[in-house]
């Protein structure tokens, strides 16, 4: 942790809907002057789409059917704790970019599926912003999750997660529910031992539950929508936190524990709002004190 270089982490698996998160930052980031260094989880993967294609292939001829992007193996779990541990001592660091489709990867001139070069982020940023898999990671090799100021987890119950993921890489990946239902099973021990216990490491979880029936997520035809939702937001540490202000300000909230608030689905953008703003405003004069600014 560190006030002069702060650092925020959204952390959950594939198609949990960590953009979401994303987009709410990027809103707070511009509305209050900030200059932010996004990094994107995905650009710490090990291969690029060919050659995992090809490990997995050769793991599978070898007997291991858990070749997954969410274990220590597929990822570099190195680079990202000596990214948020540069950063966090003097603003600096590597980063690179994962190139996921044609739009992406073509003012690149490069295939889809690719790395970008390393290169340095910019000197001059007020935050970094981590948003992927692994941001708050604690194995024996690696503690990532002691650098982020703020750690924010989003974990939609599982059958709503897996709906969501089989939903996306159907309609805009064009993968069959066979092969998505195979990445799922593929994953599920490395979901288990590196995804699941990043979330007591957390400083705030959103958890999406859907008020539809989700019992078989297989034959799902849509994503339950927000209005069909409440969002479940746990905090580690609620000291300091105005509940009060909340339940007023978010209509349709209540309490369900002490460190919990339920929202409608439908406000779980405006609540981001309303948490996450004076999170930010916080780190931002703690920041200018600290480089003799306040």
């Amino acid at each position: 942790m560190s006030e002069r270089h702060p650092i925020i982490a959204i952390t959950g698996s594939s198609g949990a809907g960590t953009s979401t998160v994303t987009r709410t930052f990027s809103n707070i980031f511009r509305r209050e002057g900030v200059k932010a260094a996004i990094i994107e989880g995905d650009s710490f993967h090990r291969f690029d789409r060919a050659e995992m294609k090809q490990r997995q292939a050769e793991a599978e001829q070898a007997g291991n059917k858990h070749f997954s992007h969410f274990g220590p193996d597929n990822n570099l779990f190195d680079e990202i704790e000596n990214l948020f541990k540069s950063y966090s001592q003097n603003g600096a660091g590597k980063f690179r970019k994962y190139l996921h489709n044609a739009e992406e990867a073509a003012p690149y001139k490069q295939e889809p599926g690719t790395f970008t070069p390393w290169e340095s982020l910019a000197d001059d940023t007020d935050i970094l912003f981590y948003e992927g898999l692994h941001g708050a990671v604690v194995t024996p090799q690696n503690n990532i999750a002691q650098y982020p100021d703020l750690r924010v987890g989003v974990v939609p119950v599982i059958n709503l997660e897996w709906i969501q993921k089989l939903w996306r890489d159907k309609h805009q990946r064009g993968y069959s529910t066979e092969a998505v239902t195979d990445t799922i099973l593929r994953r599920m021990p490395d979901y288990i031992h590196y995804i699941c216990p990043q979330f007591e490491h957390t400083h705030v979880n959103f958890q999406r539950v859907p008020m539809v029936d989700t019992s078989n997520p297989f034959i799902a035809r849509d994503i339950p929508s927000a209005d069909e939702s409440m969002v479940v937001i746990r905090f580690a540490n609620p000291k300091g936190i105005d509940f009060q202000y909340l339940l007023t300000m978010i209509d349709g909230s209540f309490m369900s524990r002490a460190n919990t608030i339920a929202v409608p689905g439908g406000k779980m953008e405006l609540a981001m709002q309303l948490i996450f703003t004076p999170f930010v405003w916080r780190m931002i004069e703690r920041r200018k004190r600290a480089i003799g600014q306040g």
